[in-house]
């Protein structure tokens, strides 16, 4: 039995589409021009821009009275209620989860925020915890968060894995930990020379698929 620890957003869902979704939504109940959504992608980069720093930038883009907390409350629930979880990626926990791993969601972030869009996608019922930053004070890269995933489920962190799309947060953290870890490179190429990946996947599901049928 393997501890498989996955990261949440552009990893086991894919956050940037879900939340594409809602600012479509967003701007025509605005009636603001559809063509902006890409402003508002490269403004939201990725949700790692902080929502004040993002529902500013549309005030001031879009002065036509639109209040501060309803720009926060889209950018909260436009990832969240459009949160999906691809069918091979559904196939490939529920392959893993039958073979006696566990299965633990880590992610940064908010827990109604986080939760919601475990909940909303069906993963809640595919993984065996979900443990988020806020809940537990610590943030990956930081060691706390992947002990608090292990001890989430009774497990130990010796032979577990670490899967994510970040290199500064997923990866890292598995590196200070001496965890084995699964990159999703999402088109992109490795660029850290100081520490890598056990292993580049082209999706999740390939890479549970790899972290599960690896022994030691």
């Amino acid at each position: 039995m393997t501890l498989l620890m996955m990261d949440l957003d552009n990893t086991l869902i894919d956050r940037d589409a879900a939340f594409r979704m809602g600012v479509v939504e967003f701007l025509a109940a605005h009636e603001l021009p559809a063509e902006d959504v890409e402003w508002v992608m490269s403004v939201d980069g990725s949700g790692y821009v902080s929502r004040t720093v993002v529902s500013k930038a549309i005030i001031e883009r879009y002065p036509i009275g639109i209040d501060q907390g309803e720009v926060i409350d889209f950018l909260r629930r436009g990832a969240r209620e459009h949160a999906r979880v691809a069918q091979a990626t559904v196939d490939a926990l529920r392959e893993a989860r039958a073979a006696g791993h566990q299965l633990v969601i880590v992610t940064n972030g908010a827990v109604p925020q986080q939760t919601g869009k475990v909940i909303a996608s069906g993963l809640d019922r595919l993984v065996d915890a979900t443990v988020v930053s806020e809940g537990v004070g610590s943030r990956k890269p930081e060691a706390g968060i992947f002990r608090a995933a292990a001890d989430s489920v009774g497990a130990s962190l010796d032979g577990a894995w670490m899967i994510g799309d970040r290199d500064d947060a997923d990866i890292l953290g598995a590196h200070r930990l001496g965890l084995r870890s699964v990159w999703l490179h999402l088109g992109r190429e490795w660029s850290r020379s100081e520490y890598g990946p056990a292993h580049t996947a082209d999706s999740v599901a390939e890479a549970i698929k790899h972290a599960a049928n690896s022994l030691g």
